[in-house]
């Protein structure tokens, strides 16, 4: 599985944006996918994950209720975040993963890394 991150930018406190993780490859729709993001001078961190079926998803506490993942197995076979409400902290580089579960995930050991994309979050 392969995978590209893409649809950070700047965005001004309280907006939306939303990330894209293009994957290839023919398993994508087997794999749980996961985001995770790194701030400046601080170490990764797990934000959100969704099973390979789309019907169980996991977030970090401080995004629930802001930020939603999805995945689309059929016809572009992407996974998204939906950032909604940003803020400042959310500021980092974000990173999306693939991995056989969503405990893999949780434990931030994925299989497949894609690059990371930036998001700058201005106050």
């Amino acid at each position: 599985v392969q995978l590209q991150a893409s649809g950070g930018g700047l965005v001004q406190a309280g907006g939306s944006l939303r990330l894209s993780c293009a994957a290839s490859g023919r398993t994508f729709s087997t794999y749980a996918m996961g985001w995770f993001r790194q701030a400046p001078g601080k170490e990764r961190e797990f934000v959100a994950a969704i099973s390979w079926s789309g019907g169980s998803t996991y977030y970090l506490d401080s995004v629930k209720g802001r930020f939603t993942v999805s995945r689309d197995n059929f016809e572009n076979t992407t996974m998204y975040l939906q950032m909604n409400t940003v803020k400042p902290e959310d500021t980092a580089v974000y990173s999306c993963a693939a991995a056989p579960s969503l405990t893999r995930l949780r434990a931030m050991s994925p299989d497949y890394w894609g690059q990371g994309t930036l998001v700058t979050v201005s106050s």
